[in-house]
């Protein structure tokens, strides 16, 4: 039973946000049978963030589905500060392509529906979000996540180069993030 108990524990600390209901309909002999998938995404508001899928014939199951889906499938991004991104970033999925900013602190969420949901459960305030190609709701929070994806963060782009972080970061202000200035 103590198992029971952490397990809701731990569920607990996620926020569900469901993001699209889709009703298909199969034609058999005595008329149409109904059936229900739903896309849900699952965060911690700390930087962890993933989505699910989930079908099934009546709609809280397939939501129950698609937030164990989602569980199943979480990444973590590296934030600034905990409130935006580190870097500009493209993402595409199909033909969900997706353009991602970081932004200034008071900027908030300026993102269409299902990415502003990725971004509410990842916990992020500010940022500038485009949707250049489908607006299907599936493909452009896969391409969202794709972008997501490739943002780097300092940290492991200076353990990449087997530098320190300051070295890095003084060079990012000296201009154009290239090498150290001559004098």
């Amino acid at each position: 039973m103590a198992y029971k108990r952490d397990r809701e524990e731990r569920d607990s600390e996620f926020i569900d946000k469901l993001v699209h209901i889709n009703r298909v309909a199969k034609v058999v002999k005595g008329g149409r049978r109904f059936a229900f998938a739903a896309l849900v995404i699952v965060g911690d508001q700390k930087g962890r963030a993933g989505f699910g899928h989930g079908k099934a014939r009546e709609v809280p199951e397939a939501i129950r589905k698609a937030t164990e889906a989602a569980k199943r499938s979480l990444v973590r991004v590296p934030l600034r500060e905990g409130r935006t991104l580190h870097h500009d970033v493209h993402g595409r999925h199909g033909a969900g392509k997706v353009f991602l900013r970081a932004a200034p602190p008071g900027t908030g969420v300026i993102a269409g529906g299902p990415m502003r949901a990725v971004f509410e459960t990842l916990g992020m305030q500010d940022v500038v979000a485009k949707s250049l190609g489908t607006s299907n709701p599936y493909n452009m929070v896969r391409a969202t996540f794709n972008a997501l994806k490739r943002q780097d963060s300092p940290r492991s782009v200076a353990a990449r180069r087997n530098i320190k972080v300051s070295t890095l970061q003084s060079r990012r202000r000296e201009g154009d993030g290239g090498e150290p200035a001559a004098d």
